[in-house]
């Protein structure tokens, strides 16, 4: 089938391709399967990503992208002279084509600065002519983002051939190593993560004391696991209370990570429970056992795609609603997750020896 902008997929030359990334942790990984496609059409070709400094270690993760170029000032409203110099260091490489993945005028901009000749993206009004290839797909809010960006690499007038692969990203054993020298756990520890955090809201994250009681329920299962709790800084006093209300030793990492140490920690984790978050995405990317929670996110939309991964979704009538917090102030479609269900889940998703599923 066609790629975009003519039968690119059978060119007998190379192509060096930009991708202007997404700027959630979530969205970067949905990234992979398109990446993998323009890597399956011209193996010989180069392609570099674009990437805010919150996205990158994502695509420095991907076995198939070259180069990360690392910057604010493609994504920013203003920065005119940022938007410019980053435009000239970017022409400097040739790239034959680039696929813009946020809608965003702004992210349009560079590369039409850079002189890029073939500028792919979903088409909004406001891009005409920044995008020069665009894709207006009349049911695109109607499909999994996974996707609507595998479908930038083929002709918008076909369907896409066959089912969209799983994300994948790829291991690195010394930054493994690292990442749990840093976290404290030990070499032969097992390792079980719990995902505090959602970049869209409190209405995400699951209660305090249901994650407390899930995290005293593991350690009675498994007391030879180390029970590590990812996400930022302002996950931190919640993580603090989950510690002490569970009455057990678990680590407190919330802020003190880079992105780079928590993907290498996800990696490697045994299991990995989490709210609907970019950590989530990372760990089905790895295919590690995992246990995701929505509420007011739809999981048809960005699901964990992976075989070891299950979801807990109660389907409300009132889910998903996509807002930050809850309007009707019961934040049921979280708290009525009951921590012994998805102890359940975890502990069925734990039946694989730790030496078959690393």
């Amino acid at each position: 089938m066609p790629e975009a902008g003519g039968d690119r997929a059978f060119l007998a030359w190379s192509m060096r391709t930009l991708i202007v990334a997404p700027d959630s942790v979530a969205e970067a990984v949905m990234t992979q399967p398109l990446v993998a496609v323009l890597r399956r059409f011209d193996p010989d070709g180069q392609i570099d990503v674009l990437a805010g400094p919150a996205v990158a270690a994502v695509f420095a993760a991907m076995a198939e992208v070259g180069e990360v170029f690392t910057s604010r000032h493609a994504f920013g409203d203003v920065q005119p002279v940022g938007k410019f110099l980053l435009a000239r260091r970017l022409d400097r490489h040739r790239h034959d084509r680039v696929f813009v993945l946020p809608t965003a005028k702004r992210a349009a901009l560079v590369p039409w600065l850079a002189r890029i000749p073939v500028r792919i993206g979903m088409h909004r009004d406001t891009r005409w002519g920044l995008i020069n290839q665009p894709h207006d797909l009349p049911d695109a809010s109607q499909r999994p983002l996974v996707e609507r960006f595998a479908q930038l690499a083929f002709d918008p007038a076909h369907p896409l051939p066959g089912q969209v692969p799983n994300p994948v990203l790829r291991r690195d054993p010394g930054a493994e190593a690292t990442a749990r020298t840093r976290a404290g756990v030990a070499p032969d520890a097992a390792l079980l993560v719990m995902c505090l955090g959602s970049e869209l809201g409190e209405n995400r994250r699951w209660p305090a004391r249901h994650v407390a009681s899930l995290a005293a329920m593991s350690v009675a299962e498994w007391p030879e696991a180390d029970i590590v709790l990812l996400g930022d800084a302002r996950d931190r006093p919640g993580a603090t209370e989950i510690a002490a209300l569970s009455g057990q030793r678990l680590r407190n990492l919330c802020g003190e990570l880079s992105l780079a140490d928590e993907i290498a920690l996800l990696a490697q984790a045994d299991a990995v429970v989490s709210n609907d978050s970019g950590l989530m995405h990372v760990a089905a990317a790895y295919g590690r056992p995992l246990v995701a929670l929505y509420g007011p996110s739809d999981p048809r939309f960005a699901p964990p795609r992976a075989a070891r991964a299950r979801v807990e979704w109660l389907r409300l009538e009132c889910s998903p609603c996509h807002e930050p917090t809850c309007r009707f102030g019961h934040n049921r479609c979280m708290t009525d997750i009951r921590p012994e269900t998805v102890f359940a889940q975890l502990r069925q998703s734990m039946q694989i020896t730790r030496r078959d599923i690393r």
